[in-house]
Order: C-alpha cells, then structure tokens, then sequence
C-alpha cells in the first residue's frame, strides 16, 4: 500500500515553497530512505529558491542538512543500519571517474548531484539518499542541534581547513557557519575577529559570547591586521574591505555558493601576496573528519526551530537577516 508524506516543494523559482502530499519515495539498491528528524534552512535554499541559482530540479523539494533515521535499505547497501542515526549533506553524487573525482577532489566532480537543488532534499518527512554518500552521525542529542553541521559546519570547517596555519582570522557574515567554525578556530587557539551586518550588536555580542576576539560591522576595520579571512556573507562589496583588513601574504576564502558582483578595486589592496580563494562544495573526507572532531570539542549550534509548514516564514527570516545562529524544520 502506497504511503504518502508530507513536503514543501518549490514549483518555480522566485515563488513560496508549496505545502503537498507525495508518495513516499523509494529507496534504489544503493539508496536509504530516511525518515527526516530535522532539516536545516540554509542560505543555498533561499539562493536555489530566490533564483540566483540556475538550473535546478523542478519541482523540487529543497533541503541539504538533514538529519534523521535509517527506515529502509537498497539491497546493495552496506555499513548502515535501519534504525541509525544518519546526516545527509549538499554533495549527493559524483561519478568516480571524471578528471577531478580520479584526483581525489570529488567536490569538483563533473557530474556531480547536490541535495535538495538537483535531487530532492529534506523539506520533507522522508527523502532517500545514496548510502555512500550518508554519514552516520555520532549525535546524541537533539537531532535540531546536529543539523546545521551538515552544510554550515562542513563548508566552514573546508573553508578553515585552507587557512589552519593562520593566528588571527576574520569572519564576515556572522552567520550559521561563522557560528559553528569559530568553535573550532577558538579550541584550536585562534584569535577571531567577527564581522556582521553595521549595528547588529546583538550578533556581535553573541560572537563574543562564543570566544570572539573582537566584533564589530563589516564596515569596520579590525583591531590589528589579520592573517586570513574567510567571507560567509554573499555580499561581493565585502571583498575589497577584507583584503584592505588583511596583514601583508594574507589569504581570503570566499565560502559561499554565490555572491553579489565584486566591485571594481584598486590593486594595491591585493599586492604584498594577499590571495583571494574560493570554496566549492565538500568531500566526503570532509565530512568524515568535521564530523568526528566537532563531539571532541564539543561543537555546539544556535537553532531556531520551526515547523515544516514555515518553511518560507524561515527562508523569510533569513534573507532578512533575523537568525540567531540556524534555523531548522521540524517535521
């Protein structure tokens, strides 16, 4: 007997998700259903949603940070358990055998699937996912807490894994990765300099509440010049104003999935060595080794809970900049 589950689903882009009932999908041989726990709100659902990226499924149920249980299993499916608690992330498939995913940089694979943008996400009480690329998650808490983890804390924890040699590191966009990465960088002896949005003096003082150095609006200089930034916010007039911030051979990471254009800039702002490196996506080993290292510190996430239904009252609260940390759907 078919049974049916709840979704939102996002039928044009630049239009609310809509609330519907869809059969409960199918697990192939290297599949897992997965019965949704939680599912985080990311700034890559309200870039796939608003449009600012092209091209995705449709109609399309959105989601990347899912956390939830095994329910069933495809029959060539192996290391999982029905019943495990299990994390599913943005990067869904890679072929194995393109030029990049032979190198090992499956992040750049071309013919990579992403969760919840070319395959269907966790907006959802149920989703499947390719076993190989599922992480069981060592989380005994709630599962809202582990969600953000697994995209703000991933392509925050890839982004600092370039700079892990830096002493002093700016954030700019004081947002859900920015909130679990300076966790790590703070447990690693880091001095951190947090940037938000100009005036949002509750953000900085919740940045300082999580070990922040010194924090202040992105329009500000920081207190001494930094060895390595990383930019979460996708706003492209921040780049001249970290590099500006940055000390002689700094580097600056560029985190997001999209960005507003760059403004044009004087060079000098760029000499003396300093770098300018984007992120792409994530590899498994990635998430292998955030995912073991964030219980060691303990790595601990903000969350705004809401109910599946709100979906867009979330992705409305983001784009407006009211989240205090991440927001989750529960379904």
């Amino acid at each position: 007997m078919q049974k049916y589950m709840k979704a939102m689903v996002l039928e044009a882009q630049g239009s609310p998700l809509v609330l519907k009932e869809l059969p409960v999908p199918e697990p192939g041989s290297d599949e897992v259903l997965i019965r949704v726990e939680a599912c985080g709100v990311c700034r890559t659902d309200l870039h796939v949603v608003d449009g600012e990226l092209p091209d995705p499924k449709l109609p399309l149920v959105p989601g990347h940070e899912i956390v939830g249980r095994v329910e069933q299993m495809g029959t060539k499916v192996t290391g999982l358990k029905v019943g495990q608690r299990v994390g599913v992330p943005w990067l869904g498939y890679t072929c194995g055998r393109c030029r990049y995913c032979v190198k090992g940089r499956e992040n750049l694979c071309e013919h990579a699937k992403f969760t919840g943008y070319t395959m269907d996400g966790g907006y959802a009480e149920y989703c499947v996912s390719k076993a190989a690329y599922t992480f069981p998650l060592d989380w005994s808490g709630a599962a809202a807490g582990a969600a953000p983890l697994l995209c703000a804390g991933l392509i925050g924890y890839r982004s600092y894994s370039f700079i892990k040699d830096a002493s002093t590191i700016g954030l700019y966009g004081f947002g859900a990765a920015a909130h679990i990465i300076i966790q790590v960088a703070v447990h690693e002896n880091k001095r951190v300099f947090a940037f938000t949005r100009p005036g949002d003096r509750e953000k900085q003082k919740f940045a300082m509440s999580l070990g922040a150095a010194w924090a202040g609006g992105s329009d500000e200089m920081p207190p001494e010049p930094m060895d390595a930034a990383i930019i979460f916010a996708p706003a492209g007039p921040l780049v001249p104003q970290a590099l500006k911030a940055l000390d002689k051979g700094g580097r600056l990471i560029l985190a997001g999935i999209y960005m507003s254009k760059i403004p044009e800039m004087s060079y000098d702002i760029l000499w003396w060595e300093r770098a300018i490196q984007s992120v792409a996506n994530l590899t498994r080993r990635d998430g292998i080794e955030f995912l073991s290292l964030a219980p060691e510190i303990p790595v601990t996430t903000e969350t705004i809970k809401f109910r599946l239904e709100q979906a867009n009252e979330a992705l409305d609260h983001l784009r407006a900049g009211k989240i205090k940390g991440a927001a989750v759907l529960i379904p």
